[in-house]
């Protein structure tokens, strides 16, 4: 089961505006819902007065349904279908074009439309430092890229520019930043009009304190995984900032100049956008996995299968590994049996035939021995943990879905993804 409060999502939107604020910065915050596939989360959002950040169709019916105006949705993602794009230009949708392939594509589409709408674009850059990513329009096609849209005025409404990088360091972003202000130059020698850069997301959680974090890595090796694997890597779950700390350092960063990237966006007029996901969705999910067998194995170590999989707990499909260990909740039964209060280690495995189908190699402590029907409930899943990889392998039911309102006593169901209710729309 997942337990969703989206009421959370406010503090931490809460943080990030004042942060922006603090700067006097204009600022556009979308969602990025593929975070998540909770319609509760998107609602939230949307009343919150985020815009949405999408990249299928399904997402951005999601979005419509949650109340979201078409023109507060911006749409990211490199392949895009005539018919995604179609969608977008009639709900006038932010549309960021990964391509010079794509921006050819919309001009084909646009051509003798005759409902005189304009596509409303911002153009992906692919920074120096992302070289080898497939996302973005690489420097030498900017050019040609802004004079296609400079030429097919009367079909696009174009607003400006737009990056996303992987990880989490702000120091990608910065350099970014101030490699893409030479573009906003040059559009606007072509007579265009940059109103907004959108820094994509990012922006970090903060799962547990960087000082714990720093001594579990710095204590852990291989033999405390059942099979004897040290991950190569793990998202930063002791981060030195939060999602606010990072912010402030975005925008306190400064050029070659003592123009600050706050300075730059005031003094341009130009909008920042961002599209945090996880950093928004923090705190707001916990998944609850029943046990269903331990099973003793040599060495002294045991497994513990669970009723679900890891393709709702996914980091071990990634050669990672979730590290925040879930809390044991013992049922009546078995915390009424004295022997049971002795520690023990295992790794938890899913219900399915698969070998691969575990939820954590590393041998978790517990207190006591778990038992059958007892719990583990695992806190803040629903950043890009509790439903990426879900699936009906074995032909078994979804989890369960719910959302709590903020006085966590009103119980609803929370519908998952359009795409569940529409095959082959």
């Amino acid at each position: 089961m997942n337990i969703v409060v989206p009421s959370i999502l406010n503090d931490n939107l809460s943080c990030l505006r004042n942060t922006i604020e603090h700067h006097a910065v204009s600022g556009k915050i979308f969602y990025a819902v593929k975070v998540n596939k909770s319609q509760s989360l998107v609602r939230e959002a949307v009343t919150a007065g985020l815009g949405i950040d999408v990249s299928s169709r399904y997402e951005l019916r999601d979005a419509l349904d949650a109340g979201c105006a078409g023109q507060e949705i911006c749409a990211s993602g490199p392949a895009k279908t005539p018919d995604f794009h179609k969608e977008l230009i009639d709900q006038q949708a932010l549309i960021s074009v990964d391509s010079r392939e794509e921006l050819e594509d919309l001009v084909r589409l646009l051509t003798g439309r005759d409902h005189g709408r304009k596509a409303r674009i911002i153009l992906r850059y692919r920074p120096d430092g992302a070289a080898k990513s497939r996302f973005g329009i690489a420097a030498q096609n900017m050019p040609s890229c802004l004079e296609i849209i400079a030429r097919h005025n009367d079909d696009f409404a174009f607003e400006g520019f737009h990056f996303h990088l992987g990880g989490y360091a702000p120091e990608t972003r910065i350099a970014a930043f101030w490699e893409l202000t030479r573009w906003v130059e040059a559009a606007r020698d072509l007579g265009l009009v940059v109103s907004m850069i959108d820094i994509g997301g990012g922006l970090p959680v903060r799962y547990v304190d960087a000082e714990i974090y720093d001594a579990f890595l710095a204590r852990q090796d291989a033999g405390h995984y059942r099979n004897a694997v040290l991950p190569a890597s793990f998202y930063p779950y002791g981060h030195k900032m939060d999602a606010a700390g990072w912010m402030e350092t975005f925008l306190s960063a400064k050029g070659e100049t003592d123009q600050t990237i706050a300075d730059y966006l005031r003094n341009q007029a130009i909008t920042l956008g961002i599209e945090p996901g996880r950093s928004l969705a923090d705190q707001t999910a916990i998944s609850v996995f029943r046990i269903s067998r331990v099973k003793e194995l040599e060495g002294g170590h045991h497994v513990i299968f669970v009723e679900g999989s890891s393709f709702s707990a996914c980091e071990t499909w990634f050669a990672s590994e979730f590290l925040i260990d879930p809390v044991l909740v013992p049922s009546r039964q078995s915390a009424a049996h004295r022997e049971n209060h002795r520690p023990t280690q295992a790794y938890l495995a899913g219900h399915s035939c698969l070998e691969e189908d575990v939820l954590s190699n590393r041998l978790i402590a517990f207190s006591r021995m778990p038992q059958t029907g007892d719990l583990l409930v695992y806190g803040n899943t629903a950043g890009y943990q509790m439903d990426l990889l879900e699936n009906e392998f074995h032909r078994v039911p979804m989890p369960c879905r719910i959302s709590l309102d903020a006085d966590l006593t009103s119980v609803h169901i929370d519908s998952a993804a359009r795409a569940a209710k529409t095959h082959g729309a």
